[in-house]
């Protein structure tokens, strides 16, 4: 048997500290998981914090937090509103003062007490509350027409004067689809394509902006540029969006609350006494593109002075819902700039540039040339055989009437005036090549075209490298496919459909999790979830929807078990069980349901399957049932979470049916094999915990028997790329897991590098006839799987959000060189080895406040200082700090 000793400095594991005591601090105060947050609508926030530390064996015993409305009053530790002393390691406490009162800013501090007696410094913060209610708009909303199909983009504009000198100014903007708001002729803020996709029938959302600097003068002009987005979509695709019960006219409501040098306040609101007229953007769809006519500018439309006597005034119109909440998470922005790898000049008029990755967003083009010259501006994630910019990989969905909109070709009318700079306001598209078509000569250059990858701006969370430079590349093409697909809600491509593809996003939601700081994203993502599911407990398979399409097809437990599997693990990764107690009474319902269309006996055939597989096709009903299995257990684990004994019986019975009948109509005992032993078919009751535990080794060796008759590679489709690895690697067979995941050659994430991919593809095949967009998130497994089948870090349920982490780390051969970071709630975890010689080195960092349990496994001992004696180890419990183990083969 091969035996493998672990050598470590036992300071390291009972936490002794050799250094100098350090410094206490708290870093990354947070409120509802944002930081300073401008216009909440939170009546109890959720306030959070982290200890940082050098020393090691450090936790917090005690907090105390002081909530005012005034900064002096934390400064003195004086709670005015909310004072709470508690003893214990709590990072995150909801505020449970006296009420909270919109439009106003609250500060808040904390300071904590560690059990080396030392008290941290006072830290402090500060958010803001917006609307907090829909009562609290003032004013109207508006548009300018109410014809459906009018193409150009409307212009609004009103100048304000204040009365007195201003002290604070907040602009609150709602919108029925999208918009740009402009004072005194600069964009406010560096969002873009706000607001985010909602159920606009049920639910809109709002954006804040801190407005204070444009409001020191005596008037002060004010525009808007209003766009269709997914309210008034215009473009003709498969899902016929164009069709939404909501669809109108796009339209908002903007408050502008202007606080005097005297402590009273103003409010100017949107009404009939705005003026409107038709902008240049001619033409704007979130599905195709945009068409700019320079021709048709206004300058100064949005500055003071503007002669708008020639203007329409606004009409009013009823608001698109009853409920109007803040948007409360990171926007969508212009994150990186990527200048062209390549450009190719075949005339004065056509010009094919590369910018040498797939990315989602725009381009931003620089041009001069004749008054009226018309660019076309194709955007393609592939060349064909002669060069040219082929689209047919990703217009399958595209139904055009006419010739007016083309896919993903942004149309451009020149001024004559000089250097013109065009960038699309209310589009994005998927992409890597991009060619420039004009109908008169223009000179481009290699810096007239600049890529501007899109996405909503989540802070990074994690990083993987390696010895390996194809897991180094596959890593990163997972987290641009996971970018490229993140706007507001987690989305399937960002070119083809642009759609909430709920299997997809439970799929991935761990490789978001290790990798971004998203819980806001799935925490609005799930309300798009109560706003879509229906009284019986069905959900769409892709939310938001427009009412119509995704209840009767593409839907079941196998997909939409986002509803359970997302806020299960967003309390696992974060410690922060709100957004899964927002969801227990719709997963009930959904459950319900399920139950009450299942066969009787525990089993149901309700769903899509393993998507797009290599060859081998597993049972519906297998998948389904499985995942009925898994949203079962999971509503058990909640109810007994909180304290609903009757629910926890009842699902907890509920689940055990579901995988008795599930083994007994797919599993052989004898032989260990799930139907016709196919590696999902094999994977995903091992994954999921269907497995008699008599029988799991059993189910492996026969899953690593299947993987081997494959060579080594993946025969599986969606729901396997989530099983088949960590089925694995779970099980004795790690080294395997990675030989799949490192390989190169068909059918492998690999292969896809090795073809030039920079993002994950949709079809394990190059050269498949269908589902073959080449920026896909659905196979994205693999990036999680990194963290926990070989990094081995795992967040324990028994304290979740890595309060205490689970070690366990997989030395397999062929990698000399791994390292796995990911921060935390409670700071940066560390999992990583090199081989030196005869023997690894392992390194594992523990934040300040937290534990961890470094599970050795079988076959594993503890050699200490080298002395001949071994000692079978169990679990390890490691302090906060940092430890560092010496790993030997005998």
């Amino acid at each position: 048997m091969k035996i493998i000793f672990l050598t470590a400095c036992l300071w390291f594991i009972s936490g002794i500290s050799h250094a100098q005591e350090g410094e206490l601090r708290l870093e990354k105060l947070q409120t509802e998981h944002l930081p300073e947050p401008l216009g909440t609508d939170a009546p109890h926030p959720r306030l959070s914090w982290r200890v940082a530390s050098e020393d090691t064996e450090v936790y917090q015993e005690s907090f105390r937090i002081y909530v005012a409305a005034d900064s002096m009053a934390i400064v003195n530790r004086d709670g005015k509103l909310w004072e709470t002393f508690r003893q214990g390691g709590d990072i995150l406490v909801i505020y449970d003062g006296k009420p909270l009162r919109p439009f106003t800013k609250y500060y808040w501090g904390v300071e904590i007490s560690d059990n080396k007696g030392r008290k941290s410094a006072l830290a402090i913060s500060h958010f803001e509350t917006g609307m907090m209610q829909a009562g609290n708009w003032e004013g109207s909303w508006i548009t300018d027409v109410e014809d459906t199909d009018l193409k150009p983009a409307p212009f609004f504009r009103k100048e304000i004067r204040p009365k007195r000198n201003v002290v604070r100014a907040r602009a609150y903007i709602a919108a029925a689809g999208l918009y740009e708001l402009y004072l005194d002729g600069e964009k406010a803020g560096d969002h873009r394509l706000d607001p985010v996709y909602t159920r606009f029938d049920k639910r809109n959302l709002y954006v804040t902006y801190d407005v204070t600097e444009n409001f020191r003068k005596k008037r002060t002009a004010v525009g808007v540029l209003l766009g269709n987005g997914w309210y008034n979509h215009q473009s003709t695709a498969v899902w016929n969006f164009h069709e939404a019960g909501w669809r109108a006219r796009p339209g908002f409501c903007l408050n502008i609350r202007l606080t005097y040098d005297d402590g009273t306040t103003e409010v100017f609101a949107t009404d009939k006494s705005w003026k409107t007229s038709l902008s240049p953007v001619v033409f704007n769809s979130i599905y195709t593109a945009e068409h700019y006519n320079a021709l048709l500018e206004q300058p100064g439309w949005d500055t003071a002075g503007f002669d708008d006597s020639s203007w329409n005034p606004a009409i009013e119109v009823k608001a698109p819902s009853d409920s109007i909440v803040a948007q409360a998470m990171p926007p969508i922005r212009n994150v990186e700039q990527i200048v062209p790898e390549q450009i190719r000049k075949i005339s004065n008029k056509r010009y094919i540039f590369d910018l040498g990755r797939n990315i989602s967003g725009v381009t931003k083009l620089k041009v001069s040339g004749k008054k009226g010259t018309r660019i076309r501006v194709t955007h393609a994630e592939q060349l064909d055989s002669l060069g040219n910019p082929d689209l047919s990989n990703i217009n399958v969905h595209y139904r055009p009437k006419d010739t007016l909109d083309p896919f993903q070709v942004d149309i451009y009318t020149l001024s004559g005036k000089g250097e013109e700079t065009f960038m699309p306001k209310f589009n994005y598209k998927g992409f890597q090549y991009v060619e420039v078509k004009s109908d008169k000569p223009v000179a481009l250059t290699k810096q007239s075209i600049t890529g501007e990858f899109m996405h909503s701006d989540v802070k990074p969370a994690g990083s993987i490298h390696t010895s390996n430079e194809i897991i180094n590349k596959i890593w990163k093409a997972t987290n641009a496919s996971y970018l490229s697909n993140l706007f507001g809600y987690p989305t399937d491509c960002p070119q083809r459909e642009k759609n909430g593809w709920t299997g997809d996003a439970h799929i991935n939601i761990e490789t978001g999790l290790y990798n971004f700081d998203a819980i806001t994203v799935y925490e609005k993502w799930m309300a798009d979830h109560r706003d879509e599911q229906q009284p019986n407990g069905v959900l769409p398979s892709i939310i938001p929807t427009w009412g119509g399409w995704g209840y009767d097809w593409g839907n079941g437990p196998d997909w939409t078990s986002t509803i359970a599997i997302i806020p299960w693990e967003i309390y696992r990764f974060y410690g922060d069980d709100k957004v899964l107690r927002d969801m227990y009474e719709p997963m009930k319902k959904y459950v319900d349901h399920i139950t009450s269309v299942s066969d009787g006996n525990g089993l149901t055939d309700w769903g899509l399957g393993d998507w797009v597989p290599v060859k081998s096709e597993t049972p519906e009903e297998l998948t389904s049932s499985i995942y009925y299995y898994v949203d079962a257990t999971i509503l058990a684990r909640a109810a007994g979470l909180f304290g609903r004994e009757k629910d926890r019986e009842k699902y907890t019975g509920l689940a055990r049916n579901i995988k008795n009948a599930i083994n007994k109509k797919y599993l052989d005992p004898e032989t260990g094999i799930y139907g016709n032993g196919y590696q999902t078919e094999l994977s995903a009751p091992l994954y999921w915990g269907v497995v008699p535990d008599s029988l799991k080794q059993k189910v492996a060796d026969r899953l690593a028997a299947e993987v081997k008759r494959a060579d080594n590679h993946i025969d599986v489709g969606l729901l396997g790329t989530k099983t088949i690895l960590g089925a694995l690697s779970r099980n004795g067979y790690a080294g395997l897991a990675y030989q799949v995941a490192s390989q190169d050659t068909y059918p492998s994430w690999g292969w896809w590098i090795k073809n030039g991919a920079t993002t994950l593809y949709e079809n394990w095949d190059l050269n498949a006839g269908s589902d073959i967009s080449k920026n896909h998130i659905m196979f994205g497994a693999v990036g999680a799987w990194l963290y926990k089948g070989l990094g081995g870090i795992l967040p324990d349920e028994r304290a979740p959000g890595f309060k205490n982490i689970i070690l366990k780390p997989h030395f397999v051969k062929g990698l000399s060189q791994f390292e796995a970071r990911h921060e935390g709630p409670y700071g940066e975890i560390v999992s990583g080895w090199k081989t030196e010689g005869d023997h690894i080195r392992y390194h594992v960092v523990i934040p300040a406040n937290s534990t961890a349990e470094l599970h050795p496994g079988e076959g594993y001992y503890i050699y200490n200082n080298n002395k001949k004696d071994r000692e079978r180890s169990g679990v390890l419990r490691l302090s906060s700090g940092s430890h560092e183990f010496l790993i030997k083969t005998d």
